[in-house]
């Protein structure tokens, strides 16, 4: 019989640090979580101190880490990735040393050629709402393409595109001084779910090379005032400004999925 205490089998796991709660599921499902001695299942709860739970093998400790979040600004040529074997220069090494002993999870990664603002946390459950579809957290990017960008095709970013099947689109872009042809090499862009390499996917597939991306925002919190490859630790005030969405002020040029015409504003 399951206590009041009992927790699900896959808070269980993240909140021990071995990955993230989506992820936890994913073992789940394949079969490499089992709960004293027996193959877990999705939706299973357990007692922490009681049950014995191994994930591929190994204990999973009850002990809940500490929660910390961190923002991090990311430089090129890091990959978000706690294990990746063509890359071992990682994210988590922007980490104060006195973290290593912790497992962090990364909440929305970058790739590796782009830069800017990405949250490490112990927190399972914040990477797990940071990351749902279904909680909308407005990401905010700074593009530079090699060439210019006109006005009259922004509606076709928020339209969005086919690439193998899927639709790449994103919910706000704007042209960043644009010239006299109303054409720009710099973008402003807003994003709230975000397919691997998708920004770049859609400027590729409208024929546009992107030279520079830059994630500046992540809903309230922004990169401002955290050094390239140095870091902040967050305050609960900190982490509860990145579920807010604060007004963006106007371009002259910008287009977004809730007013998908172009709209031309005067300076």
């Amino acid at each position: 019989m399951v206590s009041a205490a009992s927790i699900r089998l896959q808070k269980f796991i993240a909140d021990a640090g071995v990955c993230s709660r989506r992820a936890a599921e994913a073992l789940i499902a394949q079969g490499e979580v089992r709960v004293n001695s027996a193959p877990a299942t999705l939706g299973q709860k357990i007692a922490p101190g009681v049950d014995h739970v191994t994930v591929s093998g190994k204990a999973v400790r009850h002990t809940a880490q500490p929660r910390i979040t961190v923002a991090v600004h990311k430089p090129r040529g890091l990959v978000c990735s706690n294990d990746d074997p063509h890359h071992a220069a990682t994210v988590f090494a922007l980490l104060p040393r006195e973290f290593s002993r912790f497992r962090f999870f990364c909440a929305g990664r970058l790739d590796l050629d782009s830069e800017g603002l990405v949250i490490l946390t112990t927190d399972g459950d914040l990477a797990h709402r940071l990351m749902h579809p279904s909680n909308v957290v407005v990401k905010r990017y700074h593009v530079m393409l090699k060439q210019p960008f006109p006005a009259t095709r922004l509606t076709q970013l928020v339209r969005g595109v086919m690439v193998e099947g899927d639709r790449m689109k994103v919910e706000r872009a704007a042209l960043i001084n644009a010239g006299p042809a109303g054409a720009a090499t710099g973008l402003d862009v807003h994003m709230h779910h975000g397919k691997k390499r998708e920004i770049r996917q859609v400027f590729t597939a409208l024929g546009y090379d992107v030279k520079r991306l830059r994630r500046y925002q992540i809903g309230a919190l922004q990169l401002k005032g955290i050094p390239l490859r140095a870091g902040k630790v967050l305050s609960t005030k900190d982490v509860e400004s990145l579920f807010r969405n604060p007004p963006t002020p106007r371009a002259k040029f910008e287009v977004s999925s809730r007013s998908p015409q172009i709209a031309h504003h005067e300076d």
